[in-house]
């Protein structure tokens, strides 16, 4: 026998001790594409988008029509699993927070598949009875807004109970009886963990049921659970794990489930560097549901400690989209040194389906405390704004036509395009489209959106067109 026939042998001879040896999470990363529901690759999916793959699920999947919206849209729950311990899920009750929907259907397809994780399947599956509810909010999910078609925060309508799918919600818990609960929402892509320079990729929190704060053995399983939970993820994104603000609402859903009853988790998915249709997040998510269920089935939080949970710092709002540093800026005559900062806003059209980008100042200033995606320090460099082009284009094609970089050099940033669309709107080009009625607004002031290069030596050296900057 060679050499080589010997080292394949004992590979193979070794693998499963390799594959044993692995934590459930980190199968979970490795083989998680074969899970992905590849039909949802962006945000903006619809109602009608995930029905059929609800409505195609088979044994050992019991799907049911539990009700409707406001609209009349069929709202469903999924239920897995005969084990004693009863577990709710649902998502999107604020119809513009889809992430973690996205997460539930590659959930259902890693139940639906057989392969080397059916121990783990089995485990979960014989001691817990999950109940998924994959779009609470599918009005709000259709106009990709957060209230309901009724105009009212779904998750402030626990106490009056005024929209069908509050009602819902409310019935379904009291049916359920459930153990534990998972609200699960989107947040801001600007929260931060605490003030540090980690953007809030996931926040956590076990809602308080009362306005002490007072921790029972209900809330005090979930403050247990989530240290697990926190443990898990920072495997897989190091220090971008914070904890929401936790003062008592008393008309949240979140508050009362907890004060109901059932051990709830709130999971917020926030951002995270060059994940803007949140793919990365929703992989977080899937990771972290499912590892939990296995925690919850084999009771692991039962002993852990609340520290995990109470270290964990509380959101922070530092973050920005662009941050320059140091920049000079010139007024009446006189050069000033300060920090510029960009958030921005996604500007919906083609039914909602589709965005671009709406940039805009948030803050000027000392912003030394502050944080941006992308950072750029200018000192050194001065702002000179820019100029709007001469002529109207008459099309887009022409437009096509044009030297930009000649454009630069005679400091023209913006251009007036007649029939400007809305998908010629989303090209990240580095100069500023606007279409024929707009107005080129050059100021430097808070909610502006100017367009400028950074100058240094007498060279321009950077643009930076809607929020975004580029290297000349």
């Amino acid at each position: 026998m060679n050499l080589l026939m010997t080292r394949l042998l004992l590979f193979l001879f070794f693998l499963p001790i390799i594959v044993i040896g692995q934590s459930f999470s980190e199968q979970l990363d490795k083989d998680y594409e074969n899970y992905k529901e590849s039909s949802i690759h962006n945000r903006r999916f619809k109602h009608k988008d995930i029905l059929p793959l609800i409505k195609s699920l088979d044994v050992p999947f019991i799907v049911s029509k539990v009700g409707e919206s406001l609209e009349g849209r069929a709202i469903y729950q999924v239920k897995i699993g005969t084990g004693a311990t009863k577990v709710l899920l649902w998502s999107q009750m604020h119809g513009d927070e889809p992430t973690a929907t996205m997460a539930i259907m590659d959930i259902l397809n890693f139940f639906a598949t057989n392969d080397e994780l059916d121990s783990y399947k089995k485990t979960i599956l014989d001691n817990l009875t999950l109940y998924f509810i994959p779009l609470l909010n599918p009005d709000g999910g259709e106009q990709f807004r957060r209230r309901t078609a009724l105009n009212v925060d779904l998750n402030r309508d626990a106490l009056r109970l005024q929209t069908p799918e509050g009602q819902l919600l409310k019935k379904i818990r009291s049916q359920t009886n459930a153990d534990w609960g998972f609200n699960l929402h989107d947040q801001s892509r600007y929260n931060s963990v605490g003030n540090t320079n980690k953007t809030a990729t996931i926040s956590f929190l076990a809602p308080a049921y009362n306005y002490e704060k007072g921790i029972n053995e209900i809330r005090k399983r979930a403050i247990q659970q989530i240290g697990l939970m926190n443990e898990t993820l920072q495997a897989y994104m190091p220090n971008h794990v914070a904890k929401y603000n936790d003062d008592f609402e008393p008309r949240a859903f979140g508050d009362n489930i907890q004060k109901w009853g059932t051990s709830t988790i709130l999971i917020e998915s926030g951002g995270y560097k060059n994940d803007p249709e949140k793919q990365f997040i929703r992989k977080m998510n899937f990771i972290a549901l499912l590892s939990a269920f296995e925690q919850i089935a084999l009771k692991k939080y039962a002993n852990n400690s609340l520290v995990g949970y109470e270290k964990l710092p509380f959101n922070g709002r530092y973050f920005h989209e662009l941050l320059i540093r140091n920049v000079t800026i010139r007024k009446s005559g006189k050069p000033y040194i300060l920090d510029i900062a960009f958030r921005r806003d996604e500007l919906q059209f083609n039914k909602n389906k589709s965005f671009y980008y709406q940039s805009y100042i948030s803050d000027l200033g000392d912003l030394s405390t502050y944080f941006g995606y992308d950072e750029l320090d200018a000192a050194g460099y001065q702002i000179v704004p820019g100029k709007l082009y001469p002529k109207t284009i008459r099309s887009f094609k022409k437009f096509q036509k044009l030297n930009i970089s000649e454009m630069h050099r005679q400091g023209y940033t913006d251009i007036k395009i007649k029939n400007l669309s809305n998908e010629q709107r989303k090209l990240a080009l580095p100069i500023h489209l606007l279409s024929e009625y707009e107005l080129f607004n050059p100021v430097f002031s808070l909610g502006s959106n100017p367009s400028f290069f950074l100058e240094k030596n007498g060279q321009k050296e950077y643009l930076v067109i809607n929020g975004v900057i580029f290297k000349l």
